[in-house]
């Protein structure tokens, strides 16, 4: 049974249309490993039990005649509940959505389920999607499935710890500061965050429902498996232009030759100087490094000239200010959550990583924001990642840390993370080598390379070039097989 949850979705896919599982043994499989393990995880938030179990005998059914749904035929898969699904509450575990029922499924959900998947239920996560720790006011705090004492990240900790634990075959999470990639690390699983506009976010949470579409620049939806196939199956799967976000583009999949493994050009880093990472972590990116050269991938040290860390945090602050601003209601609770945040990372950490990741900086843009400021700071990105593209351009990946540190015992929200044994605020510690990519738009996938002495996964972030993430997977694929493989908990 724990064997079955643990296959990778593609395998478990090819093993219920080949007749050797039928999908109800999944899904079984799958609510037995939830029961089992969720009390302790709360990695899941609402489960939906009755339908799984009716979809799956309809799924066999189908099947038995001839029939097929698609390459998820009968696979169970969980949704991050910032993701709209029909007839199924939808919380974004924000507490005035705690009884919001959607009519309509967010367009990744429909393309998952015209896929054949199963849906198990919602996975926990931060508020609104607004926290590196998955913790909110309606569900229980997200645990780590490799230390319960730890958080599993966020703001997609439900996510990751669902499929890490074997509670999920796939999960969809979205990542605007590295919501998706840091739990991904964390957690020990794989993780995308695609091209920014690659994937229709319609239908997700944070604009909360009766709300403008406002997150239209560096709001990203990717997913999380248990192999590299996985998530490459995924996106091909929910990638696409929308009717309803005109807005993504109906660019084709870049299906290019792959390079023999001595011709990529690989650029690593180990740490920004101005964020150095926990040792354990850069003692694992120079053995990572090393292990590669083994096999022929030519490598770098290299970190762009222009790279300025400080600047690229302001202006990232100041776009997240501007297309935050409308998406939620000025009620008092929200105004709270917000001054708290801010409070917190403008008075905790060491004096010199605070001015870095100080967010109240950004208060004009979020008291008075202007039109003439909101463009100016539009085009001061679409620079910004012009350059980016150029400097990336000779090179086929580039490699890097997720955090500054593995996962790290819970704590109030926002608070100070120590690293090392140095004090870090929050926000740098878990976005400092995550927002960079939000805001230059570039895909990334995380792949588990280990774990610490303690036992708490490692995982490595490898950049791409924009809008081409097959290619992306095609060179994350040559590292895996070199340095990653995914491992379950002990115990699950």
């Amino acid at each position: 049974m724990s064997d079955l949850v643990f296959l990778p979705t593609h395998q478990l896919a090819r093993l219920i249309r080949e007749g050797t599982v039928s999908a109800t043994e999944a899904v079984e499989a799958y609510l037995a490993q939830i029961a089992r393990h969720n009390a302790n995880l709360n990695a899941i938030c609402t489960l939906d039990e009755e339908n799984a179990r009716a979809q799956a005998k309809q799924a066999d059914e189908i099947l038995a005649k001839g029939g097929n749904w698609g390459p998820l035929h009968g696979v169970p898969i969980t949704i991050k509940d910032i993701f709209e699904t029909a007839g199924l509450r939808t919380t974004a575990g924000y507490i005035p959505l705690k009884d919001y029922i959607p009519h309509q499924d967010a367009t990744v959900v429909a393309r998952l389920r015209a896929a054949g998947a199963i849906l198990l239920g919602k996975t926990n996560m931060a508020e609104l999607a607004g926290d590196y720790q998955s913790t909110n006011s309606l569900f229980p705090r997200v645990n780590n499935p490799w230390n319960l004492d730890c958080t599993a990240g966020g703001s997609s900790g439900g996510s990751a710890a669902a499929v890490a634990a074997g509670l999920s075959a796939l999960d969809i999470g979205n990542d605007f500061a590295g919501s998706v990639r840091q739990p991904a690390h964390f957690c020990g699983v794989y993780g995308l965050k695609p091209t920014d506009r690659r994937i229709s976010t319609a239908g997700a949470i944070p604009e909360v429902p009766g709300m403008p579409y406002c997150l239209r620049q560096m709001m990203t939806i990717g997913c999380f498996g248990r192999s590299l196939e996985d998530i490459r199956l995924c996106f091909s799967l929910i990638v696409g232009a929308d009717p309803r976000r005109l807005d993504v583009p109906p660019i084709p999949l870049d299906y290019l030759p792959v390079k023999s493994t001595q011709n990529f050009k690989v650029a690593w880093i180990d740490e920004w100087a101005e964020v150095p990472v926990d040792p354990e972590i850069k003692t694992m990116m120079h053995a990572i490094a090393q292990q590669l050269s083994q096999v022929g991938i030519q490598l770098e040290q290299w970190r762009p000239q222009a790279f300025d860390l400080s600047y690229i945090w302001t202006l990232y602050g100041r776009m997240a200010a501007y297309v935050n601003n409308y998406a939620q209601p000025k009620d008092w609770y929200t105004i709270r959550r917000s001054l708290t945040l801010l409070s917190r990372t403008a008075t905790q950490g060491e004096k010199h990583l605070r001015e870095l990741g100080n967010f109240s900086r950004f208060l004009p843009e979020l008291l008075n924001p202007s039109l003439k400021g909101y463009f100016e700071t539009l085009t001061e990105r679409e620079c910004f990642m012009t350059q980016m593209d150029q400097e990336l351009e000779p090179w086929d990946a580039w490699l890097m840390p997720v955090a500054a540190t593995p996962a790290f015992p819970h704590c109030p929200a926002w608070s100070a993370i120590d690293v090392a044994g140095r004090s870090y605020p929050h926000s740098i510690a878990n976005g400092a080598y995550t927002i960079p990519f939000n805001l230059s738009g570039h895909p990334a996938v995380v792949i588990p390379v280990g774990q610490t002495q303690n036992g708490l996964p490692i995982g490595l972030q490898i950049i791409g070039k924009r809008w081409r993430e097959m290619e992306l997977f095609a060179i994350a694929q040559e590292i895996d097989d070199v340095v990653g493989a995914f491992q379950n908990p002990k115990g699950y």
